[in-house]
């Protein structure tokens, strides 16, 4: 599949636009995690008993709040990368494409569908889905040599 996408080409300014897109959907889908962790802990507490709740919000606190806040510069990274064809913007948008990526089928694999009746679950599985496309779709894709794509 990468070797199909590198000998793909697409106007500069696509590129560019799918991966601002992209960069804005990771942006987004770090606020949805952050926004989804007061309900997974109101979850929790109606779900187990106090002294279970005391043992498993803390450790859910900590990965919701993690993870939400990493993804917040990885999109804003991923953004602001997104017009430059110097190497450094290349390693930036390239490893973040592979490792979204693996996301949804890890998701899938480790979780199942049993969570998607959950509206946010399905918000955040969606974006990740759609940030991955776009991801890997412009990343791994030149842009065509007369395009007007900035090489700082």
């Amino acid at each position: 599949m990468i070797i199909t996408l590198r000998s793909s080409t697409m106007s500069a300014s696509t590129r560019v636009r799918l991966l601002r897109g992209s960069g804005l959907l990771l942006l987004l889908l770090g606020i949805v995690h952050l926004v989804a962790t007061p309900h997974i802990a109101a979850l929790i507490r109606h779900s187990v008993s106090q002294g279970a709740a005391d043992n498993l919000i803390p450790p859910m606190l900590l990965n919701h709040i993690l993870v939400g806040l990493l993804l917040l510069p990885l999109g804003f990274l991923t953004f602001y990368a997104a017009p430059h064809s110097a190497r450094w913007a290349q390693v930036i948008v390239r490893t973040t494409a592979l490792t979204v990526a693996t996301l949804p089928l890890t998701l899938l694999a480790l979780m199942g569908v049993r969570y998607f009746d959950a509206p946010l679950f399905v918000v955040g599985f969606l974006l990740v889905v759609a940030a991955s496309v776009t991801l890997l779709l412009a990343a791994f894709t030149r842009p065509r040599p007369n395009g007007s794509a900035e090489t700082a």
